[in-house]
């Protein structure tokens, strides 16, 4: 599967917004810009927009604004707790820091998954 383009002035803006933020790690997300809170991955940049994992009430919030939907990576294969946020202007993810906030918040939140079993062959 090739990698999806990504728009690098949305990195930019979002390194700006969310680096700060304690905790907060740039990283990658299919070798695309990710950003992690405690080693969850909260955000990344996609295609033309950002995706979001946020809790179910912000995303019902989220998904009633124009340029939000539902985050489907895969064909057939949305991600239950996602959002993608298309906006042209990069500078315009500034007015969405709440969001962002809220899904920091949200993974923090969430209980850390015990790590797989390796199996014997």
């Amino acid at each position: 599967m090739p990698l999806a383009a990504f728009n690098e002035k949305h990195k930019e803006t979002l390194d700006e917004m969310l680096l700060p933020i304690p905790g907060v790690k740039a990283g990658k997300m299919f070798g695309l810009p990710g950003y992690y809170v405690d080693g969850k991955l909260f955000a990344c940049v996609w295609e033309d927009g950002v995706s979001l994992k946020v809790p179910p009430e912000v995303r019902e919030e989220l998904l009633a604004k124009r340029g939000v939907e539902p985050f489907v990576p895969m064909e057939g294969r949305p991600m239950k707790e996602w959002v993608l946020i298309n906006r042209k202007n990069s500078r315009d993810y500034l007015k969405l820091e709440d969001a962002f906030v809220s899904a920091v918040e949200y993974v923090l939140s969430l209980p850390k998954k015990s790590p797989r079993k390796k199996i014997k062959r």
